[in-house]
């Protein structure tokens, strides 16, 4: 999952870049609202982190925008601004969730799993396609009722794919979920990782749809649940 945050103070940003990487997540950060602007209309991202208070353009300006060119990623505020009206203002301008500076990481992440589950319409706090069941939590998969030992990108793979079960992504699409800015992006990792998910889950479990991507069918006795 790849992620934006935009926070202009230096240490704050690392630090959210260094624990949202740990989390599992691509992470890119910028700075000031025209530099959000730029990377919100250049790259496709999974999630925003938004502070109010930025440098050429507020956060609240780049949020409404946003919600103007009807994109519907999931933001997340993060900001010292802490009144009531703050909050009301920043939800109605478009936000999904409002966080309080100083905050924990484990709960910013754990509103960020609410968010992208949300966003794909799912209620549960686990993903299920069949047997095989992905708790992003914990970052733990399961098939047959077995632990399965997967690989942070393997992981990463597979979550992206179980989230757009039934909807082919392109080999591109899956590049950009693995890798943010200044990463190395390798000329076959993508099937490498799906190679080695067939070979440590089963080998139907992702299919290749020709000259258009992947491909991770949804049974149709599977419940929607993440």
């Amino acid at each position: 999952m790849r992620i934006l945050v935009v926070e202009d103070d230096a240490v704050l940003g690392d630090a959210l870049q260094q624990g949202l990487t740990q989390a599992g997540y691509a992470v890119d950060w910028v700075r000031d609202g025209l530099q959000a602007r730029h990377a919100l209309t250049a790259e496709p991202y999974a999630a925003v982190v938004l502070d109010l208070g930025l440098p050429r353009c507020s956060g609240l300006e780049v949020l409404k925008e946003l919600r103007q060119r009807r994109q519907q990623l999931p933001v997340l505020i993060l900001t010292a601004r802490d009144t009531v009206q703050d909050r009301i203002q920043g939800l109605d301008a478009g936000a999904d969730d409002y966080l309080i500076k100083p905050f924990d990481m484990d709960e910013l992440s754990a509103r960020l799993r609410a968010l992208l589950r949300r966003a794909h319409g799912f209620t549960q706090p686990y993903l299920q396609i069949g047997e095989v069941q992905l708790d992003p939590a914990a970052r733990q998969v399961s098939y047959q009722g077995q632990m399965i030992e997967l690989s942070g990108r393997e992981f990463t793979v597979l979550h992206t794919l179980m989230l757009a079960a039934g909807r082919v992504l392109s080999r591109a699409q899956m590049e950009e979920s693995l890798y943010a800015w200044g990463q190395e992006v390798e000329s076959n990792t993508v099937e490498v990782h799906i190679h080695h998910l067939r070979r440590k889950l089963y080998p139907e479990l992702i299919q290749t749809v020709r000259g258009v991507g992947y491909l991770l069918p949804r049974p149709k006795t599977s419940s929607n649940v993440s």
